[in-house]
């Protein structure tokens, strides 16, 4: 799953005035995989090709990520869960499946309460509700990115090997403070949230584990016991993995998968 500027093995769609890179992988119901900040669709590479075994998983460099050019467009959330949306459309789909890693967690969240009717079940993998809920440290952390911050790290190089644009990479940096330090607080659309979510979060994320369970509360989970033949079972869930942290979580496939495949089904 190696991709390089010059021969990309995916697909672009002009979907609200940008050309959104994707790839298509296996056969079965529609999955789509956004990754997390300055990253691109390789970071699922521990576990996306055990999904395509049984799901046509959608993978996405989202807006200014991986093989997807910046534009003048803001970096916004919300125009991230539109791009998504329009995907979706574009690909001739009703709805899909999202899965979503951090930065993509958020999106694939946004997506959800923008347009339900596109989105069939839900995964939020080391995302928050709120901005609050990021551990203080975390949050000070996104409020100083600057583009010096990642050269000579792993991040750059691979954002240098697939960019059309390699140039770009301060103005993405900018981009992403500024998108990061906006505050937002989505209780009110979780708590009306229709689509089935599974919430998964490491035990040593970027936010509490009771974070991860507050969300899983507004969905109605966790409430009451479930009674002895789970009658009282709700359709989202919660997971909260041993030793993960919010840089590691998407690596630890024998920790990922065992949740996401009853949960995803066929």
């Amino acid at each position: 799953m190696t991709n390089t500027t010059n021969h990309p093995i995916g697909n672009y769609a002009a979907v609200n005035g940008i050309s959104l890179y994707y790839e298509v992988h296996g056969q079965g119901s529609p999955l789509i995989m956004l990754h997390g900040g300055f990253g691109s669709f390789e970071m699922f590479r521990a576990f996306s090709p055990a999904l395509a075994a049984s799901h046509q998983v959608i993978g996405v460099d989202l807006y200014g990520h991986g093989h997807t050019a910046l534009t003048d467009r803001p970096l916004r959330f919300e125009y991230l869960a539109d791009d998504i949306a329009s995907l979706i459309e574009y690909l001739g789909l009703e709805k899909a499946d999202l899965l979503g890693l951090s930065l993509g967690g958020t999106v694939a969240l946004q997506t959800a309460i923008r347009h339900p009717e596109r989105v069939d079940k839900l995964v939020l993998i080391s995302a928050p509700f709120k901005r609050t809920g990021w551990h203080h440290e975390h949050q000070t952390g996104m409020a100083a990115i600057t583009h010096e911050n990642f050269l000579n790290t792993p991040i750059y190089a691979d954002y240098l090997r697939v960019a059309p644009k390699p140039d770009d990479f301060p103005r993405l940096a900018a981009n992403m403070r500024e998108a990061m330090t906006q505050d937002y607080d989505w209780t009110e659309q979780v708590s009306a949230l229709k689509p089935p979510t599974l919430i998964i979060a490491g035990d040593a994320d970027g936010f509490s584990p009771s974070h991860a369970a507050a969300f899983f509360a507004l969905l109605g989970g966790g409430l009451k016991d479930a009674g002895w033949n789970g009658e009282h079972l709700i359709p989202s869930q919660l997971a909260i993995l041993p030793g993960a942290t919010h840089y590691n979580i998407h690596l630890r496939a024998d920790l990922l998968l065992p949740v996401l495949v009853p949960f995803l089904g066929e």
